[in-house]
């Protein structure tokens, strides 16, 4: 039985762990859940706090996270540096029977780079009128990420999309396309392909059922998974994973949480729609040694919500754990 760290945090997290942890007892607990406050209260009034949810990870090599709030520091960005978590995985499907612009079938793949570009550095203010900051690409973070997003496809279309504007960040996005094209070399059953980045965010809302797998470096992938997202119907649908990895490109961290924030308008309603926490569970479970039970997990969401038993969100009556209930009577035989 394998132990996880459970980073609790704010808003809506203490509803969505608890329909977590209703679904991982109602399948005979095939993880264990060892439990740190990482609320905003714990972790102003404790320094210790963010070290104690960072050692829990790296200690187990596995953790289920929820929503947290970001004031003078950022958890998502203290895990990432310091447990060199380079690659985030955000896959996006369509959930049938979800309100949506697009009519289509979605299933794609979002590989983000989770360090550099913009985002290493805060930037400075020169002077009144003018502000700079410095773009960093890495080579390790996007060999990483390239491997990643090959050896997904092989599990699925055989295509891998590389996106940048590396016809004008020459240097830095040159780099990113530069190494992903070397690590193509090595997947000959899987078709890379490369696309300017403001095209391809055109083409993906005409048609995303063209692309599988898509790399792109850390900015890019922030901004497009929001929009894969939305052409799905709601943030409040995806999951997420981050990963740390070995010098043979192997994931051995494995840290999983959903898309959404924290949501405090509607904190303490028992109303949040805890699909994507679902979801990023069913991933925990694949990354922890049970990948058919979670693919199960996963697809047992996308059923409910397809025969109408959604939460108030997306149109239904259910609440976070009417839901829960719903999606257990589909896992575990009465």
């Amino acid at each position: 039985m394998r132990e996880v760290a459970e980073l609790n945090g704010d808003g809506i997290a203490a509803e969505l762990r608890d329909a977590v942890r209703a679904l991982n007892e109602a399948l005979g607990s095939p993880v264990v859940f060892r439990p740190v406050d990482w609320s905003l209260e714990r972790r102003e009034a404790s320094p210790s706090a963010l070290e104690e949810g960072i050692e829990a990870t790296r200690e187990l090599g596995a953790a289920m996270k929820y929503p947290t709030v970001t004031e003078s520091v950022s958890p998502n960005q203290v895990l990432r540096d310091r447990l060199g978590l380079a690659v985030i995985h955000r896959p996006c499907r369509s959930y049938p029977g979800v309100s949506r612009n697009y009519s289509g079938k979605v299933d794609l793949h979002v590989v983000r780079i989770a360090t550099g570009g913009t985002y290493e550095d805060a930037g400075m203010r020169i002077g009144y009128y003018s502000a700079v900051s410095i773009r960093v690409m890495e080579r390790t973070p996007v060999e990483h990420a390239a491997h990643f997003a090959f050896r997904l496809a092989e599990q699925h279309r055989q295509t891998v999309t590389s996106t940048s504007k590396y016809t004008i960040q020459r240097a830095t996005d040159g780099l990113f396309e530069e190494v992903v094209a070397e690590v193509a070399t090595e997947y000959r059953n899987v078709r890379h392909t490369r696309e300017l980045f403001d095209a391809l965010l055109a083409k993906l809302i005409l048609n995303p059922e063209r692309y599988d797998v898509i790399v792109c470096p850390n900015e890019y992938g922030d901004f497009l998974s929001d929009m894969v997202y939305g052409l799905v119907g709601s943030i409040g649908l995806g999951a997420s994973a981050s990963y740390a990895f070995s010098k043979s490109h192997q994931p051995v961290i494995g840290v999983f949480d959903p898309a959404g924030g924290t949501a405090p308008d509607i904190a303490g309603q028992g109303v949040a729609n805890p699909s994507g926490a679902i979801e990023a569970y069913g991933y925990l479970l694949q990354f922890c040694g049970h990948g058919p039970l979670g693919r199960q997990v996963v697809d047992a969401v996308h059923d409910t919500i397809a025969a109408g038993e959604t939460t108030r969100d997306l149109g239904g009556t259910l609440g976070t754990r009417g839901f829960v209930e719903a999606v257990i009577r589909r896992l575990v035989p009465a």
